[in-house]
């Protein structure tokens, strides 16, 4: 008989074996003392079948950005049933409670990195950021000079080495950055622990985790954490610098961190996984084609708490609209809603009142971050106007500044 549980602290190492299991991992001469550290048992939700762990899902306590605001939120991770115990409905009875315990603590919404798109939006989730890998041949691919005021990089220079040596460096920058980036979650020295872990079984072939730091004057101003891999052909050297992340507080910063990045001696190839939908390269290179771009998903989220969501992120354009909230999953969190708001104010709160739209909470999670257009989503036959020039007057508020981007799986 399966029951559930909360997790305590001695489930780890079962736990993360169900999930490496679950997720095709092979696990041989690992450690795991940066994701031990991550752990919350409390946190977590356990399917146990006698004295076994056959299913998991946990939280990790977090915050992330949003448009104008920074929120406490759920981070849902590890997602795990053992295939012996499939299609019993574990996975449905552990998200659910799951929801439940993250609204009950006060966080607005839940977020997570989806194995499978089809999953998710059963639970109420919305894909809510979306990412551009890039497979670049930096013998077609360069900055364009002519699109570039060249002389704002005067002044500015790099410093590279091990990541971390320059842990102070980028961990300060990062902090500066994440307040106005929707997408962009906390770090504390537990995660930055895990993001600059450097472990033979991380490098996948690759080199050392190295950081380069750029600075304008004596003031560091961005960076980039990436790794070389050596290869060789009959034509002669074939590297490749696979770049993890970019975080930068000046334009200029970009650009050049990006210059050295296209021209590193003996590579041939730039590669960026988690790239922003929204990437300024795509508008310095010379040509886009050769950026060899590929969207992927990325975030998705979930709305708990409806008004402590929208009144806790801020609007492109003044808005007041009512909003009727379908929750199927969890009715207590629809309901019909008043929203005012703009660039620096936001009100949300239960109302009497008509509804101007409606939207069931995934559609809603899904312009959440400011990454989808409400009006697309309604051409999908997902948002119901039901006051004529609601939909105009509302889809300009929920757009921002730049793109939602997550820049780690957790």
């Amino acid at each position: 008989m399966v029951t559930f549980r909360t997790g305590v602290e001695g489930d780890y190492d079962e736990v993360n074996q169900l999930a490496q299991r679950t997720f095709l991992n092979d696990v041989a001469g690992r450690e795991w003392d940066e994701e031990r550290a991550l752990f919350e048992p409390a946190r977590s939700v356990l399917a146990v079948d006698g004295d076994q762990v056959v299913g998991h899902v946990g939280t990790y306590t977090r915050e992330l950005t949003v448009p104008g605001g920074v929120l406490p939120a759920g981070f849902v991770t590890c997602v795990a049933v053992a295939g012996t115990h499939r299609r019993r409905g574990l996975a449905s009875a552990m998200l659910t409670r799951q929801l439940g315990e993250i609204r009950d603590r006060g966080e607005a919404l839940a977020v997570l990195w989806a194995s499978e798109g089809s999953i998710y939006g059963r639970y109420g989730y919305g894909l809510a950021s979306r990412r551009l890998s890039f497979e670049i041949d930096r013998r077609e691919a360069r900055l364009d000079g002519s699109r570039f005021d060249k002389s704002r990089l005067d002044g500015l220079h790099l410093q590279a080495g091990p990541a971390a040596r320059h842990r102070a460096q980028v961990t300060d920058l990062y902090e500066q950055a994440r307040p106005a980036r929707p997408g962009f979650a906390s770090r504390d020295a537990r995660w930055w622990d895990y993001r600059l872990a450097d472990q033979a079984w991380h490098r996948d072939g690759a080199g050392p985790l190295q950081a380069v730091v750029c600075h304008d004057g004596d003031t560091p101003v961005g960076y980039a954490l990436y790794r070389f891999r050596s290869s060789w052909d009959g034509s002669g050297p074939n590297g490749e610098v696979g770049v993890m992340e970019t975080v930068t507080t000046t334009p200029a910063a970009y650009t050049m961190l990006w210059d050295f990045l296209l021209n590193v001696d003996l590579t041939r190839k730039v590669g960026l996984w988690l790239g922003a939908l929204d990437e300024p390269l795509q508008y310095l290179a010379n040509d886009p084609r050769r950026l060899g771009m590929r969207l992927g998903d990325g975030l998705w989220a979930r709305l708990l708490d409806v008004p402590g969501a929208l009144s806790g992120r801020r609007y492109a354009a003044e808005v007041d609209v009512v909003l009727e909230v379908v929750d199927e999953l969890l009715p207590a969190s629809g309901g019909v809603f008043r929203l005012r708001g703009g660039p620096d104010h936001a009100t949300c709160e239960p109302t009497t009142d008509a509804p101007d739209l409606r939207l069931d909470t995934s559609a809603l999670a899904a312009v959440y971050l400011g990454g989808n257009s409400l009006g697309s989503l309604a051409a999908a036959g997902r948002v119901d106007e039901l006051r004529p020039g609601a939909m105009a007057a509302t889809a300009p508020a929920f757009t921002w500044t730049r793109a939602p981007h997550a820049l780690e799986i957790f």
